[in-house]
């Protein structure tokens, strides 16, 4: 038996095939998700959060240089994850709000100018006990700087109802590229070694900066 509505009809009666979400909305088929990559800024942000993580090292291999350049001993080497989160956690609602007050282009890619410091850092920094603080400093900054922006930067550029799917996109382009990166980096370390690894992937951050810098540019007064 149908649930019956106030006007009469009956619930699965809603919409052609009887679908219908919770709310009363329709439910996003994947014709609409696959429409969003029409837009322009949509298409211009997935494609540089996944230039930008071609070239972003996978946390496991940073704290491994660090614990390479640093002489970080065994027993400390698994807090070092911890150093990153909590400059994260002072770090990310500051960064969130100067991100609405100044851009988010700007913090978004300040934070991948940190995280390309802090790959000089381990490239030609003496090993002095500050390395290993001011490393993940720069680290959890990166975080910061980006996990929250990259959302509130994809809000604006499509319809509300599609919003969650629009993220995921981004998302995954930007997943699917560092595990690219892992891969190759790992490789590279591999064949010649952690320095020229990470001076090749400090050297494409730079470049992939610079183009998501020209890309991301304001259109219109959007920021």
């Amino acid at each position: 038996m149908r649930d019956a509505r106030p006007d009469g009809t009956g619930a699965q009666d809603a919409r052609p095939g009887g679908a219908e979400l919770p709310d009363g909305r329709p439910p996003v088929r994947v014709r609409e998700a696959l429409d969003l990559l029409r837009l322009p800024r949509l298409r211009a942000l997935a494609g540089c959060a996944a230039l930008l993580g071609l070239t972003t090292v996978s946390d496991a291999f940073v704290y491994l240089l660090l614990q390479r350049r640093a002489g970080v001993g065994e027993q400390w080497f698994t807090l070092l994850p911890l150093g990153t989160a909590v400059v994260f956690l002072l770090l990310a609602v500051p960064l969130g709000a100067l991100a609405d007050r100044i851009g988010r282009r700007t913090v978004f890619l300040a934070g991948h100018v940190g995280l390309l410091t802090a790959y000089g850092l381990l490239l030609w920094a003496p090993a002095t006990p500050a390395l290993t603080p001011v490393v993940l400093a720069l680290h959890g900054t990166f975080y910061a700087a980006t996990d929250g922006v990259l959302p509130a930067a994809l809000a604006g550029l499509v319809p509300e109802q599609l919003r969650a799917t629009g993220l995921a996109i981004v998302g995954t382009s930007q997943a699917l590229a560092r595990f690219c990166c892992s891969l190759g980096f790992g490789a590279a370390w591999t064949v010649w070694g952690d320095g020229p690894a990470l001076a090749g992937s400090a050297i494409g951050l730079l470049c992939c900066a610079t183009v998501a810098a020209l890309v991301l540019r304001p259109a219109g007064g959007t920021r």
